[in-house]
């Protein structure tokens, strides 16, 4: 129980935590507002260091809204100073969560075993590596600390986000291409964390050990942070994202089929596959948050309803898959399950992967108005 708890927690952290993002940047600014993440996330790992289980789990709550702030914050940041470009600074940031999550889950034992300490200590490197994320941010915020001594008044872009009140995250699902974006990454991220939650112990039902299945994984994220490499590199070329979303959902396909029907003797092309899907597919989603939004506040909100809805439905995800696996005693049916799922990802994908703005022409039932000034792709 204690294991699952720390499981789905994060993901429960990540959906709860995410409306407070865009009240945070209104209030303190948009860098400031992702600095304080960071130290949120130092703060929770080092807590988690310490012995008491309860530190444990409040360090891990505590990590978990430092996260969510960066992720629903992250699309608002490169729409404001990416905005022609967006999905190249979102894949190299997705690229940096996967060989993050890779790195967790292929070293921390090894660094203990190395240091014949146990793994909470080991913990201590990742304090590290976020403590070093903050030093890569601090730039950030003391060149808007300067800004703000020589020009007090509020950015233009503070000045959306602190004149975004009315629009209350779920007022934004009134538009047909806000609920496709929402969507899409909620069904984008219910098949991620339901994927890696299942797939050593499914590994393990097939014969395969369990250093074997932890380096599989490990080998799934990285090839996750190639798709969102390689993304970009095609998102920039086309009018609209409806061919990644085809792409994306057809490794989804291929990958669950060969885990279906080959899950040993493939294993290794399965999981790559797999990951690759998963890497763009994130990056494709946070993309999506910045190319249908028509400026940096709705882009804020937008990311927060968005994930606030995807992480909670994803946290449902595991635990469904585990049920239908103690109903039929077998992962053939889960792994349908997550294959008939890819039909309605697919389907709000193609919605989402239109070239219209939030509240644009083509999105007749959003009351706010696109900004037509110019294009945001």
């Amino acid at each position: 129980p204690m294991a699952g708890l720390l499981t789905t927690l994060p993901l429960l952290c990540f959906g709860i935590f995410s409306p407070v993002a865009p009240r945070l940047a209104r209030r303190i600014g948009l860098e400031w507002a992702v600095g304080a993440s960071l130290v949120l996330l130092v703060v929770g790992i080092l807590l988690r260091l310490v012995t008491p289980v309860t530190a444990l789990y409040a360090g891990s709550i505590i990590a978990g809204a430092g996260i969510a702030i960066a992720n629903v914050l992250m699309p608002a940041f490169v729409k404001r100073e990416f905005s022609e470009h967006p999905s190249g600074i979102l894949g190299v940031y997705t690229a940096a969560l996967n060989v993050g999550a890779a790195a967790a889950a292929g070293l921390t034992v090894p660094i203990g075993t190395a240091l014949a300490i146990a793994w909470r200590p080991a913990l201590a490197f990742w304090v590290v590596l976020a403590g070093l994320g903050f030093a890569l941010w601090l730039p950030i915020l003391l060149r808007s600390r300067r800004l703000r001594a020589v020009r007090p008044a509020l950015s233009e872009a503070d000045q959306e986000l602190a004149a975004a009140e009315d629009i209350r995250g779920f007022v934004l699902l009134r538009s047909p291409v806000a609920r496709q974006v929402t969507g899409y990454l909620a069904l984008q991220s219910f098949q991620f964390y339901s994927y890696a939650a299942w797939l050593p112990t499914l590994l393990g039902d097939e014969g395969i050990d369990a250093n074997t299945a932890g380096y599989m994984l490990m080998l799934s994220n990285l090839t996750g942070a190639a798709g969102a490499l390689v993304l970009p590199v095609f998102i920039k070329r086309l009018r609209t994202q409806r061919p990644p979303v085809v792409a994306v959902t057809l490794f989804y396909v291929v990958s669950l089929l060969g885990l279906l029907v080959a899950p040993s003797a493939g294993a290794w092309v399965w999981v790559c596959l797999y990951g690759i899907a998963q890497g763009a597919g994130f990056s494709l989603a946070l993309t999506l948050m910045v190319l249908r939004s028509p400026d940096t506040a709705v882009a804020a909100r937008l990311s927060g309803v968005a994930q606030l809805i995807g992480y909670l439905v994803a946290a449902t995800g595991p635990v469904l898959l585990g049920v239908v696996h103690d109903l039929t005693g077998g992962w053939e049916w889960p792994i349908v399950v997550l294959l008939v799922l890819l039909g309605p990802m697919l389907w709000v994908g193609l919605g989402a992967g239109r070239d219209i703005l939030l509240g644009g022409d083509a999105d007749s039932t959003s009351r706010y108005p696109a900004d037509r000034s110019g294009s945001v792709g």
